[in-house]
């Protein structure tokens, strides 16, 4: 399979466009048009009969004690975990490209509506869900694509990666409110093939690869 986009080029950055945040000299960050890319796939197998869509970032630390705090830095040799941006299954095998914005455009507080998506597909939760989860005035489930809005202060360069599945199954085994660890652990054994393009984005200046 072959996984192309017009809005993000493979190992190269992300434009701000696409993504939740941006860096604000005054305020460490301001929020931006936090748009979903246009993606488009190929070369599917024959036996497909339905997609999957998880769009995640590897490089979030796996503890919260440095983050965005004044006067500190999260260490760049600090363990890190996943976080989905967007998550979207029973994508129809009728469907090999989604348009900008199909995903989400701007940002909403307490999350953009679901799980009804786009063609018939189903989103998922992100995981801003749990970012925002004790925030009173952003608190609520987050469906869709909510793009990069790293850790003002992570000496790390996060990695986007966003990796579309041909299933054998027309209908992924997940319901209710579901995330991408959910789909990550239904489909699997169900795909026939996969395809990625990783970004890359930054909020501090100085973070590296």
């Amino acid at each position: 399979m072959k996984l192309i986009s017009k809005n993000i080029t493979d190992g190269q950055p992300i434009g701000e466009d696409y993504a939740f945040g941006a860096y604000d000299p005054e305020n460490h960050v301001r929020l931006t048009a936090n748009m979903s890319p246009h993606l488009a796939w190929s070369d599917a197998p024959a036996e497909t009969k339905s997609f999957a869509l998880l769009v995640h970032d590897p490089d979030v630390p796996s503890r919260a004690d440095d983050v965005n705090q004044e006067g500190r830095t999260v260490p760049h040799n600090l363990p890190r975990i996943d976080f989905f941006h967007w998550v979207a299954v029973d994508i129809p095998v009728s469907i090999n490209e989604v348009d900008t914005g199909i995903g989400g455009l701007g940002v909403v507080a307490k999350g953009k509506s679901g799980p009804d998506a786009f063609g018939g597909a189903r989103h998922g939760i992100n995981d801003y869900t749990a970012w925002f989860a004790d925030d009173p005035d952003m608190c609520g489930n987050y469906y869709g694509y909510d793009g990069p809005c790293p850790p003002w202060n992570d000496e790390r360069l996060h990695h986007y990666v966003f990796t579309i599945y041909a299933l054998d199954t027309t209908r992924c085994a997940v319901d209710g409110t579901f995330d991408g660890r959910d789909v990550r652990a239904a489909i699997e054994g169900h795909v026939l093939a996969e395809a990625q393009i990783t970004g890359t984005y930054h909020i501090y200046p100085d973070a590296k690869a």
